[in-house]
């Protein structure tokens, strides 16, 4: 049983778990940002392309 007691109070005390959601949900946000990052500067590049083609003869 005191073994049992003690096995509770680390897996109590074990904090890894939770970091390691905190890390997932960052890394996720992260992740976004740069995908609409690259989406929103690959969309001014394309639209500055098309202007610049329509310049040129």
């Amino acid at each position: 049983m005191k073994k049992f007691m003690t096995m509770t109070r680390q897996f109590r005390d074990d904090e890894t778990g939770a970091a390691m959601v905190e890390y997932t949900v960052l890394l996720g946000i992260i992740t976004v940002a740069v995908i609409a990052t690259v989406i929103l500067v690959g969309a001014w590049i394309t639209g500055q392309w098309t202007t610049l083609q329509a310049a040129l003869p």
